[in-house]
């Protein structure tokens, strides 16, 4: 009998990127009509659009145990796990940019001003005063999500200031740091489709 392959269930969107400060109320992941169907906390706040969409990234490295007796690896050990989170923010605001330069999640109150003589000020934390974040991350279809608990920015923000149709975006690269609730991050998937075989 020939064998036979299911057409794939593909993830083919940028989805939506959100950001909220540390140890705050997760979604709590309802499902109906296999999709979530509750919404984000208040918390949590929309980063908008990116350049390209993001990439999540996480790396296990192992290393082999030997003993004498023998030539081959008798076990692998893990010796390092690192993650991260990287996209380029289209939405050019000081609000972004202070989350990309781990200035926090906390509002940004005008320097002087009002309405169209309104001047807002951000300086960078010194170093050791960063200021870590919650990241989330749900697909347009509404199937797949990912809370990560702690990160820092750690990526380089390199700003291109050029003529249109190019743009300037906020780089970002979030590592993964272990909270205080020990998980490091959750995938969570709605409806069985997303669960495969």
């Amino acid at each position: 009998m020939p064998g036979s392959t299911a057409v794939p269930l593909l993830l083919t969107d940028p989805g939506y990127l959100y950001a909220a400060p540390l140890a705050s109320t997760e979604p709590t992941n309802t499902v109906a009509g296999s999709i979530f169907t509750d919404a984000w906390p208040v918390a949590w706040i929309s980063l908008g659009a990116t350049t390209e969409g993001s990439s999540f990234a996480y790396q296990t490295n192992v290393e082999a145990m030997q003993v004498a007796e023998f030539f081959d690896p008798i076990k692998y050990a893990t010796t390092e796990r690192n993650g991260s989170m990287s996209f380029t923010l289209a939405n050019y605001t000081l609000h972004n940019l202070k989350r990309a330069l781990n200035g926090g999640m906390g509002a940004i109150t005008a320097t002087s001003g009002t309405g169209a003589t309104t001047l807002g000020t951000f300086v960078p934390p010194a170093p050791g005063a960063e200021v870590r974040i919650m990241l989330g991350w749900e697909s347009f279809d509404n199937t797949t999500r990912i809370v990560m608990r702690q990160t820092i920015q750690g990526g380089e923000v390199s700003m291109e200031f050029k003529k249109a149709p190019d743009f300037a975006g906020i780089p970002c690269t979030f590592n993964f740091e272990v909270p205080a609730s020990g998980a490091v991050f959750s995938v969570f998937s709605a409806g069985t489709g997303r669960f495969g075989s």
